[in-house]
C-alpha cells in the first residue's frame, strides 16, 4: 500500500510539473492564466491579446487543464497515467495552435507600409526656367528634391502654398513621410508673338501716312506662361502703346506708323528712303517685335510691314 501511495504521488507530481512548465512557457511565472494575460510587462500586448483569444477559444471547446484528485479515495496508477496522457495530448495540441499564431507586427513597419496619397495634386504642373507654385493638401511636409544631386529645392508645409524657382530640372522628387514620388517638369515654351492687322486702310489704292499715324494699324499679342520675365523690344518707324493684359494674361501692344509729323518732314524722309518704293508705287517699311525670356534665354522675333503712297490727300 505504501508503494502504491508513492507511485500515486510520483504521477501527480509529474502531472503538475508538466502543467506548470506548460503555463510558464506560454504565460510567464504566474499560474493564473487570465491575470498574467493582462500584465503589460510579461509580453507584448499584441501577443497577450492573441493568447487571451486562444485561451478563451480553448475554454469554449471544453478543454480544462485542471486535474482533480481526491486524496481520500484510492487512486490507481493506470487512472493517473490515462489522465497524464490526456494532458500531454492537450499540451501538444495547444503548442500546435500557439505555433500558428503569427508574430506581432512592428508598429513602425506597419506605419511605413501605409500608402499615403501624395500631398501634391496631379493637377498641379511645374515648368522649367521659371517660378512655380505648389499647394500641399496633405498632412505631412512635402519636400521638393532635385533628383540629380538629392538637394532640397523647397519644403511646403501641410495646408500651405509656396512659390519657388526651377531651372533645367526635367523632373523633381516629392518626398512625403517615408514615401517618394517623381513628377515631370514641363519645358518652358518659348514666347509666341502674334501680329494682326486691325484696319483695312492699307487695302486702298491711295494710302496716306497722316491717316495711318492717327489709328492703330496692328495689334501685337505676346503669349507666354510667364510674361513677367520677358524683355520685349521693337524696331522700325512705329509708335507703340502698351502693353496691356488681355483676359489670358497675354501682353497686347497697339502699333501705328511714325514717319513724319508734317509734309516737309515726309519729303525729307523720301530723300533718305525713297528706295523703299515697291514696283506697284507703294512705299513699304518694316517693323519687328522681339521677346526674350530672361531666365531660359529663349528668343523670338516677328515682324510685319506698313504700306503707303503719300503723306496726305
Amino acid at each position: 500500500m505504501i508503494n502504491k501511495n508513492r507511485d500515486s504521488k510520483f504521477v501527480i507530481y509529474q502531472v503538475l510539473y508538466i502543467f506548470v512548465i506548460t503555463v510558464l512557457a506560454l504565460k510567464g511565472a504566474d499560474l493564473d492564466l487570465r491575470r498574467v494575460a493582462l500584465e503589460e510587462e510579461t509580453v507584448q500586448k499584441s501577443v497577450k491579446d492573441s493568447l487571451m483569444t486562444l485561451l478563451d477559444s480553448i475554454y469554449a471547446l471544453g478543454i480544462d487543464f485542471s486535474i482533480e484528485i481526491d486524496p481520500n479515495l484510492p487512486v490507481e496508477n493506470e487512472e493517473l497515467k490515462r489522465k497524464l496522457a490526456e494532458l500531454n495530448k492537450k499540451v501538444q495540441d495547444l503548442n500546435k495552435i500557439v505555433e500558428e499564431i503569427p508574430p506581432p507586427e512592428d508598429p513602425e513597419k506597419l506605419e511605413e507600409q501605409i500608402i499615403m496619397q501624395s500631398p501634391i495634386s496631379a493637377k498641379q504642373t511645374f515648368i522649367q526656367y521659371t517660378w512655380n507654385t505648389a499647394i500641399n493638401t496633405g498632412s505631412v511636409p512635402a519636400n521638393f528634391i532635385d533628383p540629380r544631386n538629392r538637394q532640397t529645392i523647397t519644403i511646403v508645409q501641410p495646408g500651405q502654398e509656396k512659390r519657388f524657382d526651377l531651372l533645367d530640372q526635367e523632373e523633381v522628387i516629392i518626398r512625403f513621410g517615408s514615401q517618394e514620388e517623381r513628377i515631370k517638369v514641363l519645358p518652358n515654351k518659348p514666347p509666341e508673338i502674334k501680329i494682326d492687322r486691325v484696319t483695312t486702310k492699307m487695302n486702298a489704292s491711295k494710302i496716306y501716312v497722316r491717316e495711318l499715324q492717327r489709328i492703330t494699324v496692328f495689334k501685337v499679342t505676346i503669349v507666354d506662361s510667364r510674361p513677367d520675365q520677358l524683355k520685349v523690344t521693337y524696331t522700325g518707324p512705329i509708335s507703340v502703346a502698351g502693353p496691356q493684359r488681355d483676359s489670358k494674361n497675354n501682353l497686347v501692344y497697339n502699333v501705328s506708323i511714325k514717319i513724319a509729323a508734317t509734309e516737309r518732314a515726309y519729303d525729307d524722309w523720301l530723300d533718305k528712303f525713297g528706295n523703299l518704293r515697291e514696283p506697284d508705287g507703294r512705299y513699304k517699311v518694316n517693323f519687328f517685335f522681339t521677346a526674350v525670356d530672361e531666365i531660359s534665354k529663349d528668343r523670338i522675333q516677328v515682324g510685319d510691314s506698313f504700306f503707303f503712297t503719300d503723306f496726305s490727300n
